[in-house]
C-alpha cells in the first residue's frame, strides 16, 4: 500500500514499500550475536554487514550491536578502536559494507538508457570529526563512485544523504550473485582514498575516496551507524521501517543458525540407514540464496531408543538445496539399522549455522 505525504511544494508524494535495497538497515537483526567481536574481516556481528580491515600492523577493533540510536531507532552498529595504529600506511584501510544481490537491482536499470540514480541516506555518529567515505561499486561493470560526507560534531547523531548518478553503460548480472557493494569507510591510507567525480573504472585507489578521518588513530575512538537506506531516485525519503520478523526473514536468505536451548533440543529426525550411519533431513526457515555451507559449535549426539549415542567426527553434508539439506552422521556400531533417531545437541548453546552469504 502507498503512503502519501505532502512535500515542500505542496504536492502528494507516494512512498511505496520495498523501497530500501539494504537489508537490516536499522541494525536490529544479529543472529550471530550482539556482543563485541574482535575478529579481523568477515561476518561476525550484525546480519548482512561485513567488517574488514586490511594491511594493518597494530590496529584492532570491535564491532557490535548497541542500544544507542537516534530518534526512531533503537539499535545501531558500533565500531570501537581497541588497539590504535601508530602510523597509517598508504595501503591500509578499514570499512563496513553490504553486498547486494544482483537480481535485487533490476529496478535500477543499470546499463540501459533508463538507468536511474541511487540515493543512500543514513544516521551516523562518531567520536571524531572530519570526512568519511561512502562508495558504491557495481559488479561486472567493475566501476565505482566514491564520495565523502562530513562529521561536523563529535558524538552527535547526524543525518546524511548521498546520491550516485545513473550509470547507463553496463550493469551487474541480474541473478543471485553479488551485484553491488555499498561501502562505509573507517580509515584509508593515501593509496585508497582518491575521490571520484563520476563513475570510474575500479581500482583500490578509489575504494574509500575522500576518506581523511582516521578512526584507527586513537584508542577507544568509535563510529556508529543506523537507518541505512538505499533507494532509486535522487531524493531520500523517510526510512522504511520493517517489522523485525520481515527483516529477519530477509537476513535468513543469507544466514541461518539453529541453536540448542538445552541438551534435549534436536535439530532433525531421521532413520539409521546402517548400523553406523544416521541420515536426518533439515528444512530451512527461509529459502536460502544458494546451497549453504555448514558451521558448527559444540558437541552433538544421535538419540536412538531414548539413548544418546556419541557421533564419530563432525556431521557431514549428504545433500543440500536452497530449501533443505541432509545430515550424514556416523556413530559407533550399535546394530541400529532401520531404527528412527534424532540428531541433537549435547549441551545448551550448541549450534549449527547455514551460510549462503554473498
Amino acid at each position: 500500500m502507498a503512503v502519501s505525504r505532502i512535500n515542500e511544494a505542496g504536492l502528494n508524494v507516494n512512498q511505496y514499500g520495498n523501497r530500501n535495497l539494504i537489508i537490516n538497515g536499522a541494525m536490529e537483526v544479529a543472529q550471530r550475536g550482539t556482543a563485541a567481536h574482535n575478529e579481523g574481516s568477515g561476518y561476525f556481528s550484525l546480519d548482512r554487514w561485513y567488517q574488514q580491515k586490511a594491511n594493518q600492523d597494530q590496529f584492532t577493533y570491535s564491532v557490535e550491536q548497541v542500544s544507542d540510536g537516534p530518534s526512531g531507532f533503537s539499535k545501531c552498529l558500533r565500531v570501537t578502536t581497541s588497539t590504535a595504529e601508530t602510523a597509517l600506511a598508504s595501503d591500509e584501510y578499514g570499512r563496513i559494507y553490504q553486498a547486494i544481490e544482483g537480481q535485487n537491482l533490476t529496478r535500477v536499470g543499470f546499463g540501459t538508457a533508463d538507468a536511474k540514480p541511487l540515493t543512500v541516506s543514513f544516521y551516523v555518529k562518531s567520536s571524531i570529526t572530519g570526512n568519511f567515505s561512502c562508495s558504491f561499486y557495481i559488479n561486472d561493470a567493475n566501476v565505482i563512485y566514491s564520495q565523502a560526507y562530513t562529521i561536523n560534531a563529535a558524538n552527535t547523531w547526524e543525518y546524511k544523504t548521498i546520491t550516485f548518478p545513473a550509470y547507463t553503460t553496463a550493469g551487474p548480472n541480474l541473478d543471485n550473485t553479488q551485484g553491488a557493494i555499498l561501502n562505509f569507510g573507517l580509515f584509508a591510507g593515501s593509496g585508497i582514498n582518491t575521490a571520484t567525480t563520476n563513475w570510474t573504472s575500479y581500482s583500490t585507489t578509489y575504494l574509500l575516496g575522500g576518506q581523511t578521518a582516521n578512526l584507527a588513530a586513537t584508542l577507544n575512538d568509535s563510529w556508529r551507524i543506523t537507518g541505512v537506506q538505499l533507494e532509486v531516485g535522487d531524493t531520500a525519503t523517510d526510512f522504511e521501517h520493517r517489522t523485525f520478523g520481515d527483516e529477519l526473514q530477509r537476513c535468513q536468505r543469507y544466514y541461518q543458525r539453529w541453536t540448542a536451548n538445552d541438551a534435549n533440543d534436536s535439530i532433525c529426525s531421521g532413520p539409521m540407514i546402517s548400523d553406523t550411519a544416521f541420515l536426518g533431513e533439515y528444512f530451512f526457515r527461509q529459502t536460502m540464496r544458494v546451497e549453504p555451507t555448514l558451521g558448527y559449535s559444540g558437541n552433538f549426539q544421535v538419540r536412538i531408543k531414548s539413548q544418546d549415542r556419541a557421533i564419530v567426527g563432525n556431521p557431514q553434508l549428504n545433500r543440500a538445496t536452497a530449501d533443505n539439506l541432509q545430515f550424514y552422521i556416523q556413530i559407533a556400531d550399535n546394530n541400529e539399522d532401520g531404527l528412527p533417531g534424532f540428531f541433537k545437541a549435547q549441551t545448551a548453546g550448541t549450534y549449527v549455522e547455514f551460510i549462503s552469504e554473498l
